[in-house]
């Protein structure tokens, strides 16, 4: 009979895998969007974890497709919103047009920072956003999931977000509503 820690263990990692997508599949095989639309849940129900609280923010280089750079030393100063997601995840775009609202109301204090973890990167992304016209999102890409690796949640979207001393306050595991007054709260001590 398995141990109620054991049970815990379970339960946590279904909950975890109804929240998001699954970014574990092999090279290559990531879903195609058929449609032009990923498929969306009905609500989100993303895990808070506050286990990485205090850890510094990797070290990383981004470009997004027209070569533009961006060191995770550029970001430092800010609270920052790293945002890991990818065109084929339906959480994700469900939540982009949230987080480019949160980034054009919060702007001045708080950095949202989209980074798709999309195998084939421009490719996907800058037809993306050129359909959607965010007013503030930029396509940063990580064709590689560096920082898929580095953050090891398993699930897209992961959201992670830092103080304005690099340092990790909290991540968000799976989708999430960026616009309820639940986000309101988790940013309140952070953006003061």
């Amino acid at each position: 009979m398995p141990s109620s820690r054991s049970l815990t263990c379970i339960a946590l990692a279904a909950a975890l895998v109804a929240g998001g997508c699954d970014r574990q599949s092999a090279e290559g095989t990531q879903p195609a969007e058929e449609t032009g639309e990923a498929s969306a849940p009905k609500t989100f129900n993303g895990t808070l974890s506050i286990e990485s609280r205090g850890a510094r923010m990797p070290e990383f280089a981004l470009s997004d497709p027209s070569g533009r750079r961006l060191t995770s030393a550029e970001l430092q100063g800010k609270p920052v919103l790293i945002n890991l997601w990818a065109t084929w995840c339906g959480p994700c775009v469900l939540e982009m047009p949230m987080l480019d609202k949160l980034a054009v109301e919060e702007a001045g204090k708080l950095r949202v920072v989209t980074i798709s973890e999309d195998l084939q990167g421009a490719d996907k992304v800058l037809p993306f956003f050129a359909q959607r016209k965010f007013a503030r999102l930029e396509p940063w890409l990580d064709p590689d999931n560096t920082l898929g690796d580095h953050y090891a949640t398993g699930i897209l979207p992961t959201t992670v977000l830092y103080d304005a001393q690099g340092r990790e306050v909290w991540r968000m595991i799976g989708g999430h509503d960026w616009s309820g007054p639940r986000t309101t709260a988790m940013l309140a001590d952070t953006l003061r």
